[in-house]
């Protein structure tokens, strides 16, 4: 057993944890005035340490998987004799079988590695509210100087207006946008910015909510309501009352727990598991989702009111290749983030700088850190460099191959099949002059056919061209007749309208 972080009046946790790894990352994210952290290696040594009754712990952390007595067999252990120690456990599996298993034995909450620094003091501000320890560089990294270096962007720039008004008005937020574009850290800035700001912002990973746990997880349950339920225990709505919940990955949230959150969304109330009587909540929403979601309304995977309930505001954020000027500034915030101690941080020299630039970056911020990360542990940007190249070349290859697949499947096929697909796709509706232009090209290249393959080839992109602009014309006539309502310009063209959505994208129009 190992103590450290002495204080005057300390809040005691005993964290059970066997790689040391994760114990150096969990002792450095908790140290603060107000904590004392005490490890063991497996759960003997919690059970002998709890029984010993001497420094008993405020709070217990323990990991599921470690050697001679796993968390849950510990857990068990504990909760025979203990029922009011609040414990966290910890998972290298994101299982929701385990997850179950520990909270029907007892666990107040269930967290996955790797825990970032704000999951953690979410969990330990709930049984130890004082023991906040004081904002770090490891928190400052992300929600404050990197904040600082995306306001150099454009974007950005153009948006903070907007975001100032939207933090004053309390309306829910929908952020749209590819995984790792910043959606998290654009919802902290907002909730900093408004009148929320001093409570607490709660995210809900609604992608890893399990059925079987989505009440107890978001509304609570009362003593005794289910097997394993020793204590009242609040769900997270309750917790973040007065604040903001974070819905993130909205979008992925299974289609039965939708109508239960709609209705928390607009009674602003709910019932705690064997609770009696209702109870109120004022939150904040701010929703973010990397999917389509007007897409899944159609497609019946999302529920319309929920989607409008949550579509207040809208805020798609770009991909970071079309934010590139960003680019350097985040890079040189990651660097002073995760350049811990007295480490400093390596410079990002041009040739460094050009192959960032160059990169398209198709895991966005997430990846820019992540190679940021590996900068500081080799310290040399000719690696860095060569990884990039090999990524942009590996991105370039798979381009080409699709392409190339893509065009040798259209060439194959193109001249047999261009007059049915134009008329299985515009059927009986306007348009017949964009069809006669596309069998006009169809027939120059089928009477060029004889010339050899290059002025085979040459007619064949012209009939692909014509074959786009027919599309195009059709489906602009069918949005203007519909005043560019796009559900109904799908009916007017006999398309699914998510397939529409697709052409329209795939032809550029707007």
């Amino acid at each position: 057993m190992s103590a450290t972080n002495h204080s005057p009046t300390p809040f005691r946790i005993l964290i059970a944890e066997d790689e040391p790894e994760i114990r150096d990352y969990l002792q450095f994210a908790l140290r603060g005035p107000n904590l004392v952290v005490d490890f063991a290696e497996d759960g003997e040594e919690v059970i002998n340490a709890l029984a010993n009754g001497v420094d008993t712990p405020a709070l217990l952390i323990l990991d599921i998987m470690m050697p001679r007595k796993d968390g849950i067999t510990t857990l068990k252990e504990i909760r025979h004799h203990n029922l009011s120690l609040p414990i966290i456990m910890l998972s290298g599996v994101p299982s929701a079988t385990f997850m179950v298993e520990a909270m029907e034995h007892g666990a107040n909450t269930f967290l996955t590695k790797p825990v970032s620094y704000e999951e953690l003091h979410e969990a330990i501000d709930l049984f130890l509210p004082v023991a906040r320890a004081p904002p770090s560089s490891m928190r400052d990294g992300f929600t404050g100087k990197a904040w600082s270096s995306l306001t150099t962007g454009n974007w950005i720039q153009q948006m903070e207006p907007l975001l100032k008004r939207l933090a004053a008005c309390d309306v829910p937020i929908l952020l749209q946008g590819e995984t790792g574009v910043g959606k998290e850290v654009l919802a902290r800035h907002i909730h900093s910015q408004s009148l929320r700001a001093g409570k607490i912002l709660l995210k809900i990973n609604c992608a890893a909510l399990p059925p079987e746990l989505v009440e107890s997880e978001l509304f609570g349950y009362e003593r005794g309501a289910f097997t394993g339920a020793f204590k009242t225990t609040l769900g997270k709505f309750e917790i973040a009352n007065g604040g903001t919940v974070l819905l993130d990955e909205i979008g992925d949230m299974d289609l039965r727990l939708q109508s239960k959150l709609l209705q928390v969304l607009q009674d602003r109330e709910f019932h705690r598991i064997g609770a009696k009587e209702a109870t109120q909540v004022d939150v904040r929403v701010i929703a973010a989702t990397h999917r389509e979601l007007e897409a899944r309304v159609e497609q019946g995977e999302f529920r319309e009111d929920l989607y409008y309930r949550l579509n207040v505001f809208n805020i798609a954020i770009p991909p970071l290749r079309e934010r590139v000027d960003e680019i350097v500034p985040l890079a040189t915030s990651f660097l002073r983030k995760h350049a811990l101690g007295d480490t400093s941080a390596p410079a990002i020299g041009s040739p460094l700088r050009s192959a960032l630039l160059r990169h398209k970056w198709p895991g966005n911020i997430r990846e820019l850190e992540n190679v940021m990360r590996r900068y500081l542990v080799v310290r040399n940007p000719e690696v860095i460099i060569e990884e990039l190249h090999r990524r942009i070349a590996r991105t370039a290859s798979a381009h080409y191959l699709a392409s190339s697949k893509t065009t040798h499947e259209a060439q194959s096929r193109q001249v047999v099949d261009t007059r049915s697909d134009t008329l299985d796709l515009f059927g009986e509706h306007p348009g017949r002059r964009a069809i006669d232009r596309i069998n006009g090209a169809l027939n120059i290249s089928c009477g060029a056919s004889q010339g050899g393959s290059d002025a085979v080839n040459s007619d064949l992109v012209r009939v692909d061209q014509a074959r786009k602009a027919a599309e195009a014309e059709v489906i602009l006539k069918a949005l203007n007749a519909s005043q560019w309502n796009r559900k109904r310009s799908a009916k007017l063209l006999g398309l699914d309208y998510k397939a529409l959505l697709y052409k329209m994208k795939k032809l550029g129009i707007q």
